[in-house]
């Protein structure tokens, strides 16, 4: 069964508008947002995010990590008066601790009904895999603000849809519905909504069969040669397949695929 987690470090010692559960037996750890009703993300909660992810990309228990939130919506956004609030210093960190789930060396999932507006679509934007219900409606309001996207938002967006698209739903503050958000690839897989935490938890057993070696090198080659030129892209392709060539794991699967057994990896 899921346990909260407990931290050492004593700026989590009371997280805001959120709590973390570890589940051993299934080596996951879900950051569940729980500011309802809308789970609206504060400016302190942004740096406790950051810290999470950094102890849990540390955390041995841990395979994959789940990002949800409790209730009808995921996120409608960020505290719109902590904005005017917060120091310069402070706006300044809001990209680097949004892309905290990107730079986790483990598979970030994030599951998302209802509202995903603002940082909160920003956070999904910087996981990897994106499942969300039939319910669930992507959008970045900033220009309702007279502001942009300020934690990365329109710039991961331009890479998945595309400099059109991305003018069209940064400038109009356009909404984006789950099953658009699936056929522009924006959404990994878009279920029924009373299907949400089985297809997430489907996509957690799945990718926990593969070797974890091989997962981690794998989000680290893709995240790293996005803006590469193809040929830099290939050739650090080929030092992460030389160098998975000599793991543990690649000698296991190589075995299991000639008896016809499942492999057992163990991330060496």
């Amino acid at each position: 069964m899921p346990e909260p987690m407990t931290f050492t470090d004593p700026r989590l010692a009371k997280p805001d508008g959120f709590r973390v559960e570890i589940d051993e037996t299934r080596e996951r750890a879900d950051v569940i947002l729980e500011r309802p009703p809308l789970n609206v993300i504060s400016m302190p909660q942004r740096d406790q995010l950051r810290l999470v992810f950094e102890a849990l990309d540390e955390d041995a228990r841990v395979r994959i990590v789940v990002l949800r939130a409790i209730g009808e919506h995921f996120s409608s956004g960020g505290n719109i008066a902590g904005f005017l609030e917060a120091s310069p210093e402070t706006v300044s960190k809001l990209a680097w601790n949004i892309a905290a789930p990107a730079r986790c060396s483990k598979p970030v999932i994030a599951a998302a009904r209802g509202y995903c507006f603002g940082v909160g679509f920003e956070v999904s934007l910087a996981c990897d895999f994106r499942i969300v219900s039939e319910t669930a409606q992507y959008a970045l309001p900033e220009q309702r603000l007279g502001q942009i996207p300020g934690s990365g938002g329109s710039a991961r967006l331009q890479k998945i849809v595309g400099i059109t698209r991305t003018k069209d739903i940064v400038m109009r503050s356009k909404r984006i519905p789950a099953k658009l958000a699936y056929e522009w690839g924006i959404a990994t897989e878009c279920v029924p909504d009373a299907k949400l935490e089985a297809a997430t938890d489907a996509l957690v057993d799945e990718l926990r069969a593969f070797s974890p070696l091989a997962q981690r090198t794998a989000k680290k080659l893709l995240n790293d040669t996005e803006d590469a030129m193809l040929t830099t892209a290939i050739e650090l392709e080929g030092h992460c397949y030389s160098r998975l060539r000599q793991s543990d794991d690649f000698r296991e699967g190589v075995e299991a695929f000639h008896a016809k057994r499942p492999a057992k990896f163990r991330g060496t």
